[in-house]
């Protein structure tokens, strides 16, 4: 999809990730599971078009799996953030979609996420990604990781977020064999079975091993997988056929991200990388060859689009006065 930026309008990047590892340790008393998680921000990428509006928010999308309403999480990212400050200006967001939809790669999260970060620089709030973190995690649990990116530590719902010491650099395969998977359908499946315990190391084991090569990754699991494709028995043998071609032309690790459906491989090198990927594609499966983004390198991104917001025209700064909330929220502990 082609969109023409009107004046004051910024356009922004929007990037994936994939669970390097997820573990889930029980059920939580707000009935949200207690996850641990390894995130990673991968180089494929979603537009995020900004253009002032002078009084609504909405949100435009060509892709017919992305709602254009309440639903939407840029949407609703705009729409609390503006309440919340008093902004009387609205915005239209504007999606051009690489991510694939519902695909376990955090295409809606990682963009609501930019949408906070651009707000806050375009209205200039001030708040940051500390400031901005209470607002995230009103809108979902994978929302806090794309104000940070690079490769974190999730903890609690995914929402408590730390950086690694140890940022994984590595060639990426995606690879999407469709369709769509529940995450509540494939949580209810894992609930059936599921054994709370208080700890599991694998991903600690990971965080603390400073070796490099194909060993660190020998641990990680994603615990949502079996469930995941018991939920949906036709994706089960696409998924097989994928990993055996990704763990043959030498994947350091092949797991389904998230929920599902889409299927990564990592890899120490890019020849392999593009081995793997041309093989995925040979055998029929849509496949994406990209890479992992660093910490570091996320942040220069993002430090880079601030010089085009701090350059934008015609967002005006009027204010309804403010609700009372500003001192309520504060700064969470991190």
């Amino acid at each position: 999809m082609a969109v023409k930026r009107r004046a004051g309008g910024v356009a922004l990047p929007s990037f994936a990730k994939v669970n390097l590892g997820l573990e889930v340790l029980g059920t939580r008393a707000d009935g949200y599971h207690e996850l641990r998680t390894l995130f990673q921000t991968v180089a494929l990428h979603d537009d995020v078009l900004l253009e002032p509006h002078p009084r609504e928010v909405s949100v435009r999308c060509a892709h017919p799996g992305v709602p254009l309403d309440g639903r939407n999480l840029a949407c609703r990212a705009a729409e609390g953030l503006r309440r919340w400050a008093g902004i009387r200006q609205g915005v239209t967001i504007t999606l051009v979609k690489r991510i694939p939809v519902a695909g376990g790669l955090g295409g809606g999260s990682s963009n609501a996420a930019a949408v906070l970060m651009a707000l806050d620089r375009l209205w200039r709030l001030g708040l940051g990604p500390s400031g901005l973190h209470p607002h995230a995690r009103r809108l979902g649990a994978d929302v806090p990781y794309f104000l940070m990116g690079g490769t974190a530590l999730g903890l609690g719902r995914g929402d408590e977020v730390y950086p690694l010491r140890r940022q994984v650099r590595a060639q990426v395969v995606l690879a999407f064999p469709g369709p769509a998977v529940s995450t509540a359908a494939v949580f209810a499946r894992l609930d059936r079975s599921l054994t709370p315990r208080e700890d599991s190391h694998t991903i600690f084991r990971f965080i603390s091993n400073d070796s490099e090569g194909a060993s660190t990754y020998s641990a990680l699991t994603n615990e949502l997988e079996e469930a995941a494709l018991q939920e949906a028995p036709d994706l089960a043998d696409r998924v097989k056929a994928i990993r055996g071609i990704l763990i043959r032309e030498g994947a350091q690790l092949a797991l389904l991200s998230g929920s599902g459906s889409s299927y990564f491989g990592v890899f120490g090198d890019a020849a392999r990388a593009r081995r793997a990927h041309r093989a995925v594609r040979s055998a029929g499966f849509g496949a994406v060859r990209s890479r992992t983004l660093t910490f570091d390198q996320y942040r220069t991104i993002w430090w880079r689009s601030f010089a085009t917001l701090s350059r934008a025209r015609g967002w005006v700064q009027g204010r309804e006065g403010h609700h009372g909330d500003h001192g309520r929220q504060g700064h969470p502990r991190r």
